[in-house]
């Protein structure tokens, strides 16, 4: 984890004491996140201590909802240093008596009680040490966040294929579309909106901050099943995901991005010399995959340019 050395940590008065702590990361997100805490209100009976690390944003949304909120907590990571980085700066601001945690992005939008029904989920299984609540798309359709960890031919398959054959058995088996929403365990879970029990993280040494964005709440689900833990799906809580900054703004940066993270993922999972050639293999596929990604994300943005340019709808 970063040192608190390298970051400024802005606090305000220390008015909250409760056992769960709350904690996002902030990257230019506006609004949403006046919306994100207002929606929390509502969320759980109990007033948590929020901590926001900023990556570097420069809208002042992240000071202006410290200001207005006595129990937020401003930390300014001095840099973009991603979501698992961000994410772990903030778990560090926590008090001592903090047993369980919310790890959310800005732009997710609780539902009344959804935090007090993962709680209550994570004391009916005492060995779940992360919670993920049902996810709604903006347009109301139900996000697949509960997922099985995906193996080195479904993964592969899926990161190759998944984009452009929607229908792959990889992608289908990876995304777990055969499975009806109830509460279990699963192989991991979306980290857009978790719960997970502090001394479950801690243990495993939180994020991996080598994933800077994508497959780093995969990689976290995972670890989590190898030590021990469950990873559970609580549909009767229930979030939207606006995606009001989604990363597919910039599919230049992000492709790729998505792309060396599958690689680390599966090379971390296939180590060794035997494994070597498979290790290569992987990697000159997804990187032949992240080009023809980018080129193609290219052409769709100049189409859309210019049929806008025109005065049709996209």
């Amino acid at each position: 984890m970063p040192s608190s050395a390298s970051a400024e940590a802005v606090r305000y008065p220390d008015r909250v004491t409760s056992a769960l702590g709350v904690v996002t990361v902030t990257y230019w997100s506006g609004g949403h996140v006046e919306t994100f805490l207002k929606s929390l209100d509502h969320a759980t009976s109990s007033v948590p201590r929020v901590i926001i690390a900023d990556n570097g944003s420069g809208d002042g949304a992240p000071e202006a909802a410290a200001r207005d909120h006595d129990n937020v907590t401003l930390v300014h990571t001095g840099g973009n240093i991603g979501y698992g980085g961000g994410i772990n700066r903030a778990v560090a601001e926590l008090g001592p008596d903090v047993e369980f945690i919310v790890i959310a992005n800005p732009d997710v939008e609780w539902s009344p009680g959804a935090i007090d029904e993962l709680v209550a989920a994570a004391a009916r299984w005492p060995r779940a040490g992360s919670l993920g609540p049902l996810i709604y798309e903006p347009d109301g359709s139900i996000y697949p966040s509960a997922r099985r960890v995906p193996s080195l031919v479904s993964g592969t398959g899926h990161a190759l294929l998944g984009t452009i054959w929607k229908s792959n058995p990889w992608t289908a088996a990876y995304r777990a579309d055969d499975v009806e929403p109830s509460e279990r365990p699963v192989g991991w879970l979306s980290g857009s909106c978790l719960l997970v029990r502090r001394e479950a993280f801690e243990a495993i040494g939180g994020f991996d901050e080598r994933y800077f964005m994508y497959m780093e709440d995969v990689d976290l689900g995972d670890r989590l099943g190898r030590a021990g833990w469950l990873n559970l799906y609580v549909p009767g809580a229930e979030v939207t995901h606006t995606k009001g900054h989604s990363a597919g703004r910039d599919p230049g940066a992000m492709l790729p991005a998505h792309h060396r993270s599958a690689y680390q993922f599966q090379a971390d999972r296939n180590p060794g010399p035997l494994r070597a050639p498979i290790r290569l293999a992987l990697r000159i596929g997804l990187a032949l995959r992240s080009r023809l990604a980018v080129r193609a994300a290219g052409r769709d943005t100049i189409d859309d340019d210019s049929t806008t340019s025109r005065g049709h709808d996209k």
